[in-house]
């Protein structure tokens, strides 16, 4: 019998080491799957339902096999969570010794060279930043690790950050006076000499981005890799397979020159001219797309204003490298910026001509900049070469994989058509614990008036249960209206995604009694909620992607030019993964209960709607109020 099983059974260890652990046949399932797909360097896709424990289930296996291990999340909060609290659980019971380190992408550590000029420059006009930068200065002297997380004074989001901690285009690698004590080298080194190895899914990518062009390090030696929250991938695995340029990569090197210059160029007047010149032309072409913040299809015949800017851009591009060419002896970061200068050329050419064949050419606007990008049609071709590359073990794991039980999607998209496929049902009683009620009366989403209907139909709900709701929308637009309307409705306290930032708005939710909160995509999916705080999720619309998205709409040409239908195949498969996400956030726990809203009435009036019902766990189905108040009477009974 596999060890894995007998630690995690009845009489196991976690049994007696863990108060309330109980012994689950489904986790018992997937672990000794894993322990099957270590032993023969295989691959596994499991969906593991909600409850089923997944973490200890891939952890033991992982712990007994002895081999190096990188585990992947979808999240740096679920990193978090995996390091600091699951994995000290397993290791102290199974008295595990060996090494297991936290890693992470390059942005979240301390820059020493960038720190330094950045305090040279003294170009700040801002107080706050000038602040910041004095607080991460002094920091700077005392911290071991570079872990910008250990600054929680200063928030995620400040603009000191670019100026403090690198990327990979304007590291100086070898060649910085701080190699040697460099955090992301350091960080780095650890994570080669450790048997486990925790990241998320962007680092992982950019790991094997870079190994690609000969640089990684950390992928070649690993026998297992394990992708937890795997559902994010094929979106993540598609920006990496893409090529991409922003106008901020294109101000950040302006910038990176003037501060060059200023310490090692400052006979050469005009690469001030040149670097402003080349900010401005950013400016302009920002401009020449228009107001509207969208994201749409490259198009095939460019309007003479946007060509203008392009060809503006070009040439303000070609003059730097012209300068930085006659000066790029003068310092191991002017050489570094004469480099960039040439990839971004580069790169701008090849993403403002022509489309490449079999990618989908789009671009992005955002308040001062702009995404240039091509994306390739299918990843499974790119994934599945980077996975021939060495013999090792392949497991994806997620509560939501299949569609009314079939993997196709998932597995078709990212190339694993020899991959053992296992699927968990929830412990969870279902039928018991949730109620879903879909109200009647309610116009065609698309319909002008449908959210003031929608929040018309729920109010009884939020006094039923006296607050305590998840508001999912699938728009931002439809998400503020309904705030708008439930302020002058409710007397419950209303948080709303944007107002702070993510985990401080779930905390407050836990802790404010009675709390409604309104979030659109990232609220569907991550998000941890257990015991009565919440007692109902509310979905306003069936998640269809925008038909407006160019990489939707590159996928649905393809799909046509094959004869398959993209409805069916793709988009109808993509919505119901969403909502089995949105829908996963109702019941944590085996204790837990509350009420699935579903508002769309399409998932009960249109053909398709049955695929989203038999996708969803299998849970009591209503149309009547009387019966949701049933429910919740019963509820508060068993509460009290």
């Amino acid at each position: 019998m596999h060890r894995s099983i007998d630690i995690l059974g009845d009489s196991g260890l976690l049994k007696e080491a863990i108060a309330g652990f109980t012994p689950r046949l489904s986790q018992q399932k997937m672990a000794e799957a894993i322990e099957e797909t270590i032993d023969h360097d295989a691959q596994l896709v499991v969906e593991a339902g909600t409850g089923t424990g997944k973490t200890f289930a891939y952890l033991i296996p992982v712990f007994l096999a002895d081999k190096k291990t990188i585990i992947s999340t979808g999240t740096k909060n679920l990193q978090d969570q995996l390091f600091f609290k699951d994995i000290p659980v397993i290791k102290k019971i199974l008295s595990f010794a060996k090494k297991i380190v936290l890693l992470k992408g390059r942005a979240n550590y301390l820059c020493q060279y960038r720190l330094k000029t950045s305090l040279e420059d003294g170009r700040f006009s801002s107080r706050q930043l000038i602040s910041q930068l004095q607080l991460i200065h002094e920091w700077s002297k005392v911290t071991q690790s570079g872990d910008t997380s250990e600054l929680s004074n200063i928030p995620e989001d400040s603009g000191i950050w670019p100026y403090v901690t690198s990327t990979a285009e304007n590291c100086l690698n070898q060649d910085c006076e701080f190699y040697k004590t460099c955090h992301v080298v350091n960080a780095r080194q650890e994570a080669l000499a450790a048997d486990i190895v925790v990241v998320n899914h962007y680092l992982f990518f950019a790991d094997m981005a870079l190994q690609e062009e000969g640089f990684g390090e950390l992928l070649p030696g690993t026998d297992v890799v394990i992708f937890d929250e795997a559902h994010h991938l094929p979106d993540i695995a598609s920006q990496f397979f893409s090529t991409a340029i922003t106008g901020r990569q294109i101000n950040e090197l302006a910038r990176d020159v003037e501060t060059e210059a200023e310490q090692h160029a400052k006979d050469m007047a005009e690469i001030g001219g040149a670097t402003t010149q080349l900010q401005i032309a950013v400016q302009e072409m920002r401009i020449a797309f228009g107001t509207e913040l969208k994201r749409a299809t490259w198009p095939d015949k460019l309007p003479k204003h946007l060509q203008n800017a392009i060809d503006e851009i070009k040439k303000r591009l070609a003059r730097l490298d012209e300068i930085l060419k006659m000066i790029t002896g003068r310092s191991k970061g002017l050489e570094n910026c004469s480099r960039r200068t040439i990839k971004l050329i580069e790169k701008f050419n090849l993403l403002t001509e022509k489309t490449a064949e079999d990618t989908i050419h789009w671009y992005e606007t955002h308040l001062q900049s702009f995404t240039l990008q091509q994306t390739p049609m299918i990843v499974a071709d790119y994934f599945k070469q980077f996975m021939k590359q060495k013999n090792r073990s392949w497991i994806f794991t997620s509560a939501t994989l299949t569609v009314k039980n079939n993997f196709s999607l998932f597995v078709d998209t990212m190339g694993l058509n020899k991959a053992l496929q296992l699927q968990l049902k929830s412990p969870f009683d279902y039928q018991k614990q949730a109620l879903l009620y879909v109200p009647r009366g309610l116009p065609d989403p698309h319909a002008a008036d449908y959210t003031t209907k929608l929040i018309e139909a729920i109010i009884p709900i939020l006094e039923m249960t006296q607050g305590k709701t998840f508001l999912l929308f699938t728009s931002y637009r439809a998400m503020d209206f309904a705030a708008t309307l439930l302020k002058d409705s409710v007397s419950f306290p209303l948080l709303l995604q944007g107002s702070m930032p993510k985990r401080e708005l779930i905390e407050q939710f836990k802790t404010i009694p009675n709390a409604v909160l309104l979030g659109t995509s990232s609220f569907w999916y991550g998000v941890d909620v257990r015991g009565d705080a919440l007692s109902c999720v509310v979905i306003d619309k069936l998640p269809f992607a925008s038909p407006d998205d160019p990489i939707l709409q590159g996928r649905i040409k393809m799909l046509r030019k094959q004869g398959v239908d993209p409805f069916i195949h793709y988009q109808l498969p993509q919505a119901v993964l969403t909502l089995k996400q949105g829908a996963g956030r109702l019941i944590r726990d085996s204790e837990d209960r509350g009420i699935l809203v579903i508002c769309d009435p399409r998932i009960v009036g249109n053909r398709y709607g049955e695929t989203f019902l038999q996708s969803l766990p299998e849970m009591r189905r209503t149309r009547d109020l009387n019966k949701v108040q049933e429910f919740f009477g019963s509820y508060e009974t068993t509460c009290n």
